[in-house]
């Protein structure tokens, strides 16, 4: 039983990632595009809003419909809905009159794109939950991670493949083409019934069914266990102060060693390496080990915990080092050790989550994490953005450097209590 849930457990990552990376190839060849043709910050900025603000607005519903509906359906409704207006568009785009007008029709693309991902993501993270053996959830996590990670690695290459010999309509049914693999994939695998629970899940009360009383019953579990809130709000702070070494780091580099595509590509590329390491790693040596039979069919707690802390800390001292480091390849050193944290602070938060969170409203807690996500990237970048033209780059890194240090110290007080 157990072996069959490993395998449709990696049957669904295998899905996924190839999803993943159709999504990540297009998108990036959208935003390459519009760059190359405009040249605008203010098209720019359109389109980055149009990918993030529509999964924000969405995703507290998406999670609420996986805790109601069968999440296998969800997500492969969601991908395919993509999929079709992706391919729509590309079959529209020669008949479009004018650039502009071409602009507009993307970045209404990008919108409904972002739209779908905010219904697919939260189902995608309580499945993971259903059929991820109990005591291996952190390594299928893990293994999750490496997946996406060389997905996102090898999405630039070949955004920049098609727009070189091809053209932007190539990447367009990449999508369509990857998304109907996944969804073929995805077709094979029997999930478990989700367990909708007839009564609230704290206060007893009988269980809405409308979509404003599941989301409403999502809140309230979240705010009365308090640790899943404070993951929830470890995370945002996470992401929040990501921003300067994670994605202000481009700028660094063309300000330091040299406005070079190379210099900017090692950089991207040596980060993603990190990350598939970081996840390789997990899935090979952190997702075992238990409490005893008192913990039995559970991820040892402890090795949670350090994952997370010892994570944050060290993304923390990372994000400060990049901002120091005055030769490229040190640099490239720190951007490597950089991506092996990330993905352990994403892992064991996720997997904490899955753990610690009922069956019942799993769905919309991961709708609330991918909220968080949405929500504090755009506000870190419309703050370190700017403040990155007016304060040297370095010292934003060191400042949100040691915000990170904090968090890391104060959340490994906050799981100290728990396992008290």
């Amino acid at each position: 039983m157990k072996e069959n849930r490993r395998q449709r457990c990696l049957l669904f990552l295998t899905s996924q990632s190839i999803t993943l990376f159709g999504s990540t190839l297009t998108q990036m060849a959208i935003i390459w595009y519009i760059t190359a043709h405009t040249g605008s910050g203010a098209w720019i900025g359109a389109f980055t809003t149009a990918s993030y603000l529509p999964q924000f607005l969405i995703s507290l519903a998406g999670g609420a419909w996986a805790d109601r509906w069968n999440r296998k359906w969800m997500i492969m409704g969601a991908d395919g809905m993509i999929a079709v207006l992706t391919g729509a568009m590309a079959l529209a785009m020669p008949r479009i009159p004018g650039k502009e007008m071409v602009y507009a029709a993307l970045l209404f693309l990008s919108a409904l794109r972002s739209l779908g991902a905010g219904i697919q993501v939260p189902a995608s993270g309580a499945a993971m939950a259903e059929l991820a053996p109990e005591e291996e959830r952190m390594r299928f996590n893990g293994m999750h991670a490496l997946m996406q990670s060389a997905a996102q690695l090898a999405a630039p290459g070949a955004a920049g493949i098609f727009l070189s010999v091809g053209s932007i309509r190539g990447a367009l049914w990449a999508d369509v083409v990857t998304a109907a693999m996944g969804m073929g994939l995805l077709w094979t695998l029997r999930f478990p019934a989700s367990r909708r629970a007839k009564r609230g899940a704290l206060t007893g009360e009988i269980k809405k069914d409308s979509l404003a009383g599941d989301i409403k019953e999502g809140m309230k579990y979240v705010r009365f266990h308090a640790l899943v809130g404070r993951l929830l709000a470890v995370y945002g702070f996470f992401i929040f102060f990501t921003v300067p070494g994670g994605f202000l780091d481009q700028l660094l580099v063309s300000r330091r060693f040299g406005d070079s595509y190379g210099y900017m590509a090692a950089a991207e590329a040596v980060g993603f390496l990190g990350m598939v390491l970081g996840g390789g790693m997990i899935s090979l040596f952190g997702g075992f080990g238990s409490r005893g039979n008192h913990a039995a069919g559970r991820t040892a707690f402890g090795r949670l915990q350090k994952n997370l802390s010892l994570g944050l800390t060290g993304f923390g001292i990372l994000t400060g080092a990049l901002g120091c480091a005055a030769d490229f390849p040190l640099y490239l050193l720190c951007m490597f050790a950089y991506g092996v944290c990330m993905t352990a602070v994403q892992t064991a938060v996720t997997t904490l989550l899955q753990e610690k969170t009922d069956p019942e409203v799993c769905g919309r807690v991961f709708g609330l994490m991918t909220a968080a996500y949405s929500a504090c990237l755009p506000l870190g970048m419309a703050f370190f953005g700017p403040l990155a033209d007016r304060v040297p780059l370095p010292v934003i890194m060191g400042g949100s450097g040691g915000a990170l240090v904090l968090l890391g110290w104060r959340t490994a007080g906050i799981l100290r209590e728990e396992e008290v």
